[in-house]
């Protein structure tokens, strides 16, 4: 059924496939970026992705601004202003986030802080605060297929004094490219693998439920879940599988255009309820709650 009305909006640029990596300089000069600060995790450098995507920027004419490494499992205001710190005292330009929820959460507090010119980040907390000003050309390269954040408008902050995680949500969170190559999840254990599968699942089928939705959105949040049904588990027993990876990174973006778009809905108003005071991980308690609440919807859906 065609709502009365409904919007629907994804700027991000896709880059997907075995190589996408060695365009991100490409996408970087289109940006007129030139010194970007590289945001990652202490285990992600340690086992070589970083160098990975650097490597991509041989013969360019790119100079990595700075590698900020001291990123937690959930980002944090004092983690954000720390990496604008030291943004600015290397004359950064743009942002890259390789990583997952976290990191590139932290990428988008990030951005608030630098384009908006506050250091107190709370002041934006909530819908569509946040302006369009002193755009930051962003680039993301996630390293797990399960948060969708880098087609997303949200970002999850916590704030440990008052032990909540604080959402932001602006389409001027959504990066400029979001590259998606298999090389950078086929390390991902397959735990993890399997948390972050169930919260791309979970995106889909809130967003395909959400009273929100729409025709687009419907679209991708059915295509995500049949990447996941045919997918995810071959991405948990054979980890190196690139077409797995691939597919598994494709069904992540897809989720997350779907719930940008249409929301979320009972499993994520619980989970970062339970997140915030219990420090369950987003794709335990996703995977706990979902079908829960989907039997609890289950009357309304029909």
């Amino acid at each position: 059924m065609i709502p009365d009305y409904y919007e629907f909006q994804n700027s991000v640029k896709i880059l997907s496939g075995k190589n996408a990596l060695e365009n991100i300089p490409f996408e970087l000069y289109n940006l007129q970026a030139s010194r970007p600060i590289v945001l990652t995790n202490e285990m992600l450098e340690k086992i070589g992705l970083v160098q990975t995507v650097i490597k991509s920027f041989a013969e360019q004419e790119i100079s990595v601004g700075a590698i900020y490494t001291d990123i937690p499992a959930d980002s944090s205001i004092e983690v954000v202003n720390d990496a604008a710190r030291v943004f600015r005292e290397q004359e950064c330009d743009s942002i890259i986030a390789i990583g997952g929820g976290s990191v590139i959460d932290t990428a988008k507090g990030l951005s608030i802080v630098i384009t908006q010119g506050s250091d107190d980040i709370m002041e934006y907390m909530g819908s569509e605060i946040i302006t369009r000003k002193n755009p930051l050309p962003f680039i993301v390269v996630p390293t797990t297929a399960g948060t969708g954040s880098e087609t997303t408008l949200v970002a999850v902050i916590a704030n440990h004094k008052r032990k909540v995680k604080m959402e932001f949500l602006s389409y001027n969170l959504l990066p400029d490219v979001a590259v998606l190559d298999p090389r950078m999840t086929t390390t991902l254990p397959p735990r993890l693998t399997a948390s972050t599968g169930i919260d791309a699942l979970s995106h889909a089928v809130e967003g395909y439920t959400c009273l929100q939705k729409n025709p687009l959105s419907d679209a991708y949040a059915f295509a995500a879940i049949n990447l996941i049904r045919e997918y995810l588990d071959l991405a948990v027993e054979k980890g190196t599988d690139a077409k797995a990876r691939l597919a598994m990174a494709n069904a992540s973006m897809l989720a997350g255009v779907a719930f940008s778009n249409s929301m979320v809905g009972l499993v994520h108003a619980i989970g970062h309820a339970c997140g915030g005071v219990s420090q369950v991980p987003h794709g335990d308690a996703m995977g706990i709650l979902l079908p829960w609440c989907m039997e609890y919807n289950m009357d309304k859906l029909g």
